[in-house]
C-alpha cells in the first residue's frame, strides 16, 4: 500500500514541504531514498524501538520510502515521527484519511517520547501558506508554532497520541496563543537600566543618538570606565520591536535552535555579545549544516563586540559587507543561503595594550608605536563604517558616590521613539529604509544637506582630520539624527559640530 505523509525541510530561514512516500510490498527489505543524511537514515532503529515499546508491530513487508523532492538534502532527526506514521499507515495500522490535512514533524526517543525540533515557526508559516489545516509537532515547540494564525497547532509528547488521533481514538488539544497580549506585556521589561549609570553623560548622549538613528558605535577607553556596562543597557532605549520584526527575528532564532522552550515570540531586541575567539563561520553563518551566525542572530538588535582589538582581523573584515548590505549570502558548492543581518554594531576597546593611553590619572607605559600598532588591528575601512566613535574617561569619585540616580531608560527611550517616528514618515516611500543610518547617497542629498555655514565647518573638519568620503556621509547621517532628536527639520551648525565630535579616532592626538 502506498501512503503519503507531509513534513518540511529548512533552507536558510524558510521551509520547504517534503512529501514522504511509503510503499509497502511483499518482501523483507528497507529502502530510504531522497537524499537523507546519516541522522535520517538512523531513524529506522529509533522508530523500531519506539513502536515496540508502545506495543505496535513493525511491518514485516518490504518498505520503500522516498522523501521528495529528492534533490533537497534532508537533515536531522525531525523526520522520525512522519516516517514512523507513514510506515504504520502503509501496513494499515493507521488510517491515512487525514494525512493530507496535516503536516507532521518530531524526533523520537527509543521509548516513543517526542523530542523538540528546530525551525517550528518557519515550518508553521509554510504549512499555512500551503493550505494545511493543522500541524502536529512536539509539545515544547507548540507555543512557538501557534503564533501563526489560521493554522491548528497540536503539541504531542508521545507517538501513541498521534497514532490514536489518526485512528479517531483521541482528540488532540489545540495550542492557542494570544500573540499580541504576550508580545506587548513583555516589551518593556529589562534587566538593566540607564538610571544605574553614574556620570558619563557624553557617552549616554552618544548611545542615545546611536539608538535614535540606528548608527554603529565604538567606545574606546581604559579598563573599568563602563564600556560594557553601558552597552548592555542599550537595548532598553531602542525602539520596541514591531510584530513583523519580532516574527522575522523569532524565525532566525527558531532555525538556529536558540529559542527557549515553550517560547512564542521574541518581544525584545536581541543583544548578542560573542567572545573574541569566535571564528568567521560562527560570526557570519554557514558550516556543513547551514546555520545563522551571530550577525543574523543579532538581526533587528545589537551585536556587541567587546575588546574589539582582540578579535582576529579576518573575523572583523567579514563584517564589512553585511554592515553595508544588511544581509549575508553564504555560498558553497552545493548550496547558497541568504540570512538577514540588519543589526547595530556596538564595539568597545582599550586605547592601547596597557589600557591607559590618554588616561587622566594613570600613566601609559606603551610607546607611540605600540599604541599605533594596537589601533591598527582595526582596519580603516571597518572604522569608516562605524558612525560614532566616542572616548570614555573613568568616572570621578564624586560621581560614583552620588546617591541621585541617572536618567532612566524609559525617558531616553521616549525621545528615541519620537525621533524614529520622524524617520519613518520621512522614508515612508522608500522601501527597505527605516532609519537615518540606512540612507543612501541620494537620500543624503535630499534630507541631510547642510547650509553654507555647515558646509564650511564640514570642509575644515575634512581637511584637518583627513576624512574619507564615507566618513563625510557618516557625519551627515549622524547630524540628521541629532536634528531629529532636536525636533529640527534642518541640519544646523550645532548638529554638525556634535556629529564631527563623534569622530574621536580621527583626531590628530590619537596614537601620538
Amino acid at each position: 500500500m502506498l501512503v503519503k505523509v507531509f513534513g518540511a525541510a529548512l533552507q536558510g530561514v524558510d521551509a520547504t514541504i517534503i512529501t514522504i512516500e511509503v510503499n509497502s510490498t511483499r518482501g523483507c527489505m528497507f529502502y530510504l531514498v531522497g537524499l537523507p543524511d546519516s541522522a535520517v537514515k538512523e531513524s529506522h532503529r529509533r522508530i523500531i524501538s519506539a513502536l515496540q515499546v508502545n506495543g505496535y508491530k513493525i511491518p514485516t513487508s518490504s518498505l520503500t520510502i522516498n522523501m521528495a523532492p529528492a534533490d533537497i538534502r534532508k537533515e536531522g532527526a525531525a523526520y522520525d515521527l512522519p516516517l514512523a506514521i507513514g510506515i504504520l499507515a502503509s501496513n494499515e495500522t493507521i488510517s491515512s484519511d487525514k494525512f493530507s490535512r496535516y503536516l507532521i514533524m518530531g524526533e523520537l526517543s527509543l521509548d516513543g517520547t517526542i523530542q523538540p525540533i528546530k525551525g517550528a515557526l518557519p515550518i508553521a508559516i509554510k504549512a499555512r501558506e500551503e493550505g494545511y489545516e493543522g500541524m502536529i509537532i512536539p509539545q515544547q515547540n507548540a507555543r512557538e508554532a501557534a503564533v501563526v494564525n489560521n493554522l491548528k497547532v497540536y503539541g504531542v509528547t508521545n507517538i501513541t497520541e498521534v497514532i490514536e488521533f489518526f485512528n479517531d481514538q483521541r482528540e488532540l488539544e489545540e495550542t492557542v496563543v494570544n500573540t499580541r497580549e504576550e508580545f506587548y506585556t513583555q516589551q518593556n521589561i529589562f534587566e538593566f537600566d540607564f538610571s544605574e549609570v553614574k556620570g558619563q553623560e557624553n557617552v549616554k548622549r552618544a548611545l542615545e543618538v546611536a539608538a535614535a538613528g540606528g548608527h554603529n558605535l565604538i567606545m574606546i577607553g581604559s579598563p573599568g570606565s563602563g564600556k560594557s556596562m553601558m552597552a548592555k543597557r542599550l537595548p532598553s532605549i531602542l525602539p520596541p520591536l514591531s510584530l513583523g520584526e519580532s516574527l522575522e527575528t523569532t524565525k532566525i532564532h527558531s532555525v538556529a535552535g536558540k529559542l527557549s522552550r515553550n517560547t512564542s515570540l521574541i518581544s525584545k531586541r536581541p543583544f548578542r555579545d560573542p567572545h573574541h575567539t569566535i571564528s568567521p563561520v560562527a560570526l557570519v553563518g554557514g558550516g556543513n549544516y547551514p546555520q545563522p551566525g551571530e550577525i543574523s542572530l543579532a538581526h533587528n538588535g545589537v551585536l556587541f563586540l567587546d575588546e574589539l582589538a582582540e578579535f582576529n582581523r579576518t573575523v572583523l573584515e567579514v563584517l564589512r559587507q553585511p554592515l553595508e548590505d544588511r544581509n549575508i549570502t553564504i555560498s558553497r558548492v552545493k548550496w547558497t543561503v541568504d540570512y538577514p543581518a540588519s543589526f547595530m554594531l556596538v564595539a568597545s576597546m582599550n586605547p592601547c595594550p596597557c589600557g591607559y593611553y590618554n588616561h587622566p590619572m594613570k600613566d601609559c607605559v606603551c610607546s607611540p608605536g605600540q599604541v599605533q600598532k594596537y589601533l591598527n588591528r582595526i582596519s580603516g575601512p571597518l572604522l569608516d563604517r562605524i558612525d560614532i566613535q566616542v572616548e570614555i574617561v573613568p568616572v570621578p569619585f564624586e560621581k560614583i558616590s552620588e546617591k541621585r540616580q541617572g536618567e532612566p531608560s524609559a525617558v531616553i527611550r521616549e525621545r528615541v521613539v519620537t525621533a524614529r517616528k520622524i524617520q519613518e514618515e520621512r522614508f515612508n516611500h522608500y522601501p527597505g529604509i527605516y532609519c537615518n543610518a540606512q540612507m543612501t547617497s541620494k537620500l543624503l542629498h535630499q534630507f541631510a544637506q547642510p547650509d553654507e555655514n555647515g558646509l564650511k565647518l564640514l570642509k575644515n573638519a575634512m581637511e584637518r582630520l583627513t576624512l574619507s568620503a564615507r566618513a563625510y556621509d557618516r557625519i551627515l547621517k549622524v547630524a540628521r539624527t541629532i536634528a531629529d532628536l532636536d525636533g529640527s527639520s534642518e541640519i544646523k551648525t550645532s548638529h554638525l559640530g556634535e556629529a564631527i565630535g563623534y569622530r574621536n579616532l580621527d583626531r590628530e592626538n590619537w596614537a601620538g
